[in-house]
């Protein structure tokens, strides 16, 4: 698999704190990769670091390829586009100029493709529309568009739906599947908003008092989620049988329980069972969420 960004051991310390703790993770090409963590767990320090606003301690990371030591480090820079805490936008200055603004920190000598820009975030009829005069989600879909000069492939965006209103949410979810969809830029998300990151990302890293706990797709994660009726049986063997017989889908977890991914009629499924002394111990319908399977990982429940 082809990584875009690949972190080692990274750490970064203020003073006797420590904001990053030896985080290792891997930014696969072409995902929306969601970055999940409380409040302080080091996603924003993880970013400026990887945007190079801040050295680390220790560790290193490779962005395409190039060593954050290397000195060409900023030509793989140059191929992302991030927004960090807040849109980094001007306020007095129309969504064009705000665009024309980024092309001259970026080099950029004429104003092509800033109406293509503007088109594909939304914004192309704001006229003469100062930004002070936008909403929110048009001020993060200004930031996003000001991410996008310079045609990177890899965006970095940090909380970008905090604060909006549904719609706003609707819209910048879109954009981000559109970006990465249509125009295959990688996208790396930090959100602590888990239900609205479940609906986006194709890879997860959960991160916990600066160290990087799990790494998962979201294939992975749906089948550790997949909602099923857990079992506990006196023989798991003679549940196969019956299960089988019925075709219904299910797994094996040990000789005493296991689970099924179908509906299926508990009457029946018993009266079976109890025609081939196999016992039924227990039943409840497990539906895990990404946000209790975070909840978990973070209090120490194991998850292989």
């Amino acid at each position: 698999m082809e990584y875009v960004l690949k972190t080692n051991s990274l750490c970064k310390n203020y003073g006797h704190f420590k904001a990053l703790n030896g985080l290792s993770m891997n930014v696969p090409k072409g995902s929306i990769y969601g970055l999940i963590g409380k409040n302080g767990a080091g996603k924003t320090t993880l970013i400026r670091l990887i945007c190079g606003l801040q050295e680390p301690t220790s560790g290193d990371y490779v962005l395409y390829g190039k060593k954050h030591i290397d000195k060409d480090i900023t030509k793989s820079r140059r191929r992302m586009g991030a927004i960090v805490e807040t849109p980094s936008i001007y306020v007095d200055l129309t969504a064009y100029e705000n665009l024309k603004e980024q092309y001259k920190v970026l080099g950029i000598p004429s104003d092509d493709g800033i109406s293509e820009i503007l088109k594909l975030v939304g914004l192309e009829n704001t006229g003469n529309k100062k930004a002070k005069n936008f909403s929110l989600g048009m001020r993060q879909r200004l930031g996003i568009a000001v991410a996008l000069a310079g045609s990177p492939d890899f965006l970095v965006l940090d909380e970008p739906v905090n604060g909006l209103d549904p719609q706003g949410i609707i819209e910048i979810r879109e954009l981000i599947l559109k970006l990465n969809q249509e125009h295959g830029i990688t996208v790396l998300i930090s959100s602590h908003i888990l239900d609205e990151l479940s609906k986006l990302a194709t890879y997860y890293g959960f991160i916990d008092n600066g160290k990087m706990i799990k790494q998962i797709s979201s294939i992975e994660l749906e089948s550790k989620c997949r909602k099923c009726t857990h079992l506990k049986v006196s023989s798991t063997k003679t549940l196969a049988y019956v299960l089988d017989t019925m075709n219904i889908e299910y797994k094996i977890l040990s000789n005493t329980e296991a689970d099924i991914f179908e509906k299926v009629n508990i009457s029946k499924l018993t009266t079976e069972l109890s025609k081939k002394d196999c016992e039924v111990i227990s039943i409840h319908e497990h539906d895990e969420s990404l946000e209790s399977y975070f909840v978990s990982l973070v209090g120490g429940a194991r998850h292989e």
